[in-house]
Protein backbone atom coordinates (compact mmCIF):
# COMPACT_ATOMS: atom_id res chain seq x y z
CA UNK A 1 0.00 0.00 0.00
CA UNK A 2 2.78 2.45 0.92
CA UNK A 3 4.71 1.55 -2.24
CA UNK A 4 1.56 2.25 -4.31
CA UNK A 5 1.24 5.69 -2.70
CA UNK A 6 4.83 6.54 -3.64
CA UNK A 7 4.26 5.34 -7.19
CA UNK A 8 1.19 7.54 -7.43
CA UNK A 9 3.14 10.47 -6.03
CA UNK A 10 5.76 10.11 -8.78
CA UNK A 11 3.03 9.82 -11.41
CA UNK A 12 1.57 13.05 -9.99
CA UNK A 13 4.95 14.78 -10.31
CA UNK A 14 5.26 13.56 -13.90
CA UNK A 15 1.83 14.97 -14.80
CA UNK A 16 2.65 18.23 -13.06
CA UNK A 17 5.84 18.68 -15.02
CA UNK A 18 4.09 18.35 -18.37
CA UNK A 19 0.96 20.32 -17.59
CA UNK A 20 1.97 23.64 -16.10
CA UNK A 21 0.15 26.08 -18.32
CA UNK A 22 -0.76 29.33 -16.62
CA UNK A 23 1.61 32.15 -15.86
CA UNK A 24 1.80 32.68 -12.12
CA UNK A 25 2.14 36.29 -11.09
CA UNK A 26 4.30 37.12 -8.12
CA UNK A 27 2.69 38.26 -4.92
CA UNK A 28 -0.81 37.64 -3.73
CA UNK A 29 -3.97 39.67 -3.70
CA UNK A 30 -6.62 40.07 -1.06
CA UNK A 31 -9.97 38.33 -1.28
CA UNK A 32 -11.60 41.73 -1.73
CA UNK A 33 -9.37 42.50 -4.73
CA UNK A 34 -10.13 39.08 -6.19
CA UNK A 35 -13.88 39.64 -5.81
CA UNK A 36 -13.60 42.91 -7.75
CA UNK A 37 -12.30 41.11 -10.85
CA UNK A 38 -14.61 40.03 -13.68
CA UNK A 39 -14.57 36.98 -15.94
CA UNK A 40 -12.34 35.13 -13.47
CA UNK A 41 -12.41 32.00 -11.33
CA UNK A 42 -11.55 31.56 -7.67
CA UNK A 43 -10.28 28.00 -7.38
CA UNK A 44 -10.19 26.52 -3.89
CA UNK A 45 -8.49 23.36 -2.82
CA UNK A 46 -10.85 21.52 -0.47
CA UNK A 47 -10.41 22.13 3.25
CA UNK A 48 -8.38 19.89 5.58
CA UNK A 49 -8.97 16.20 4.99
CA UNK A 50 -6.33 14.06 6.73
CA UNK A 51 -4.42 11.53 4.69
CA UNK A 52 -3.12 11.22 1.16
CA UNK A 53 -5.18 10.23 -1.88
CA UNK A 54 -8.22 8.03 -1.40
CA UNK A 55 -8.68 4.50 -0.06
CA UNK A 56 -8.35 1.64 -2.55
CA UNK A 57 -12.12 0.96 -2.35
CA UNK A 58 -12.93 4.54 -3.49
CA UNK A 59 -16.35 5.19 -5.01
CA UNK A 60 -17.31 8.74 -5.94
CA UNK A 61 -20.92 8.27 -4.77
CA UNK A 62 -20.02 6.79 -1.37
CA UNK A 63 -18.43 9.15 1.15
CA UNK A 64 -17.52 6.26 3.44
CA UNK A 65 -14.97 5.13 0.80
CA UNK A 66 -13.25 8.52 0.59
CA UNK A 67 -10.86 10.72 2.51
CA UNK A 68 -13.13 13.30 4.14
CA UNK A 69 -12.95 16.56 6.05
CA UNK A 70 -12.17 16.37 9.73
CA UNK A 71 -13.46 18.82 12.38
CA UNK A 72 -10.67 21.28 11.51
CA UNK A 73 -11.58 21.06 7.82
CA UNK A 74 -15.24 21.73 8.52
CA UNK A 75 -14.32 24.74 10.66
CA UNK A 76 -11.88 25.95 7.99
CA UNK A 77 -14.67 25.79 5.38
CA UNK A 78 -17.02 27.86 7.55
CA UNK A 79 -14.27 30.43 8.20
CA UNK A 80 -13.59 30.80 4.48
CA UNK A 81 -17.29 31.28 3.80
CA UNK A 82 -17.52 33.89 6.56
CA UNK A 83 -14.80 35.92 4.82
CA UNK A 84 -16.85 35.98 1.61
CA UNK A 85 -20.01 36.95 3.52
CA UNK A 86 -18.18 39.72 5.37
CA UNK A 87 -17.40 41.22 1.95
CA UNK A 88 -21.03 40.85 0.86
CA UNK A 89 -20.33 38.11 -1.70
CA UNK A 90 -22.77 35.40 -2.67
CA UNK A 91 -23.17 33.55 -5.93
CA UNK A 92 -25.81 31.68 -7.90
CA UNK A 93 -23.63 28.56 -8.06
CA UNK A 94 -20.49 27.20 -6.42
CA UNK A 95 -19.02 24.49 -8.65
CA UNK A 96 -17.47 21.55 -6.86
CA UNK A 97 -15.68 18.33 -7.61
CA UNK A 98 -18.07 15.42 -6.97
CA UNK A 99 -15.69 14.13 -4.24
CA UNK A 100 -17.31 14.40 -0.81
CA UNK A 101 -14.53 16.51 0.74
CA UNK A 102 -14.99 19.15 -1.97
CA UNK A 103 -18.79 19.10 -1.82
CA UNK A 104 -18.71 19.45 1.96
CA UNK A 105 -16.21 22.31 1.76
CA UNK A 106 -18.44 24.14 -0.73
CA UNK A 107 -21.61 23.49 1.29
CA UNK A 108 -20.06 24.66 4.56
CA UNK A 109 -18.75 27.83 2.89
CA UNK A 110 -22.46 28.60 2.41
CA UNK A 111 -22.07 31.32 -0.23
CA UNK A 112 -24.42 29.81 -2.80
CA UNK A 113 -26.01 26.59 -4.04
CA UNK A 114 -23.47 23.86 -4.80
CA UNK A 115 -23.34 22.07 -8.14
CA UNK A 116 -21.18 18.99 -8.62
CA UNK A 117 -19.11 19.31 -11.81
CA UNK A 118 -17.14 16.37 -13.23
CA UNK A 119 -14.59 18.77 -14.76
CA UNK A 120 -13.25 19.35 -11.23
CA UNK A 121 -12.76 15.67 -10.28
CA UNK A 122 -9.38 14.39 -9.14
CA UNK A 123 -7.40 12.39 -11.68
CA UNK A 124 -4.55 11.92 -9.19
CA UNK A 125 -5.13 8.19 -8.68
CA UNK A 126 -6.79 7.54 -12.01
CA UNK A 127 -10.36 7.56 -10.70
CA UNK A 128 -11.28 9.76 -13.68
CA UNK A 129 -9.62 10.36 -17.02
CA UNK A 130 -7.23 13.33 -16.83
CA UNK A 131 -7.69 14.51 -20.43
CA UNK A 132 -11.47 14.26 -20.36
CA UNK A 133 -11.67 16.05 -17.01
CA UNK A 134 -9.42 18.90 -18.13
CA UNK A 135 -11.34 19.21 -21.42
CA UNK A 136 -14.61 19.65 -19.52
CA UNK A 137 -12.97 22.22 -17.25
CA UNK A 138 -11.38 24.02 -20.18
CA UNK A 139 -14.78 24.36 -21.86
CA UNK A 140 -16.26 25.76 -18.65
CA UNK A 141 -13.36 28.21 -18.24
CA UNK A 142 -13.78 29.39 -21.83
CA UNK A 143 -17.46 30.11 -21.16
CA UNK A 144 -16.54 32.07 -18.02
CA UNK A 145 -13.87 34.05 -19.89
CA UNK A 146 -16.49 35.23 -22.37
CA UNK A 147 -18.53 36.93 -19.65
CA UNK A 148 -17.86 39.95 -17.52
CA UNK A 149 -19.58 38.49 -14.47
CA UNK A 150 -18.25 38.42 -10.93
CA UNK A 151 -15.79 35.62 -10.13
CA UNK A 152 -16.98 32.02 -10.30
CA UNK A 153 -16.08 29.92 -7.26
CA UNK A 154 -14.83 26.35 -7.79
CA UNK A 155 -13.82 23.85 -5.12
CA UNK A 156 -11.51 21.12 -6.34
CA UNK A 157 -8.24 19.27 -5.74
CA UNK A 158 -4.54 20.15 -5.74
CA UNK A 159 -3.90 18.19 -8.94
CA UNK A 160 -6.60 20.06 -10.88
CA UNK A 161 -5.55 23.50 -9.67
CA UNK A 162 -1.92 22.75 -10.49
CA UNK A 163 -2.77 21.46 -13.96
CA UNK A 164 -4.60 24.69 -14.79
CA UNK A 165 -2.63 27.34 -12.91
CA UNK A 166 0.82 25.84 -12.38
CA UNK A 167 0.55 26.63 -8.66
CA UNK A 168 0.54 24.19 -5.77
CA UNK A 169 -1.99 24.74 -3.01
CA UNK A 170 -2.53 23.81 0.60
CA UNK A 171 -5.87 22.70 1.99
CA UNK A 172 -8.31 25.61 1.91
CA UNK A 173 -6.02 27.79 -0.19
CA UNK A 174 -7.40 29.84 -3.09
CA UNK A 175 -6.03 30.88 -6.48
CA UNK A 176 -7.52 33.57 -8.70
CA UNK A 177 -7.35 32.40 -12.30
CA UNK A 178 -8.10 34.57 -15.32
CA UNK A 179 -8.89 32.32 -18.30
CA UNK A 180 -8.69 35.25 -20.74
CA UNK A 181 -4.96 35.72 -20.26
CA UNK A 182 -4.08 32.44 -18.52
CA UNK A 183 -2.75 34.21 -15.41
CA UNK A 184 -2.96 33.00 -11.85
CA UNK A 185 -2.43 34.69 -8.48
CA UNK A 186 -2.66 33.47 -4.91
CA UNK A 187 -5.43 34.93 -2.80
CA UNK A 188 -4.44 35.95 0.70
CA UNK A 189 -7.21 34.83 3.02
CA UNK A 190 -7.43 36.06 6.57
CA UNK A 191 -6.03 33.60 9.09
CA UNK A 192 -8.78 34.56 11.51
CA UNK A 193 -12.38 35.60 10.98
Amino acid sequence: MIQRRWQLFFVFLFFMHGSLQATAETGSISLQEALETRGTVIMFRHALAPGFGDPSNFQVNDCSTQRNLDARGREQSKTIGAQFKKLGFSTATVYSSPWCRCLETAQLMDIGPVTAFDGLGSFFEGHVDRNQTLKQLSNQLAAIAGKEDKPVVMVTHQVVISAVTGLGTSSGEAILYDPRNDKARRIQLSTHD
